[in-house]
């Protein structure tokens, strides 16, 4: 699961790192780590999903 950035001619560190964010922002791991720092029973991963189809089901 590593996150290789490689970098380009012509490309700063500032540039390098503005690439990884969007990189890490695209492939979703924040969201993921954050909600992998603790642990959640099945049924309640469960629950959450069916709250969040029931939740977009109303915006339509």
């Amino acid at each position: 699961m590593a996150t290789i950035v490689r970098r380009g001619p012509g490309d700063t560190e500032d540039k390098l790192i503005a690439k990884f964010r969007k990189k890490i922002i695209s492939e979703d791991l924040l969201n993921e780590f954050k909600e992998r720092q603790f642990y959640k029973p099945p049924s309640t991963r469960k629950k959450e999903k069916l709250a969040a189809l029931r939740r977009g089901r109303r915006r339509r």
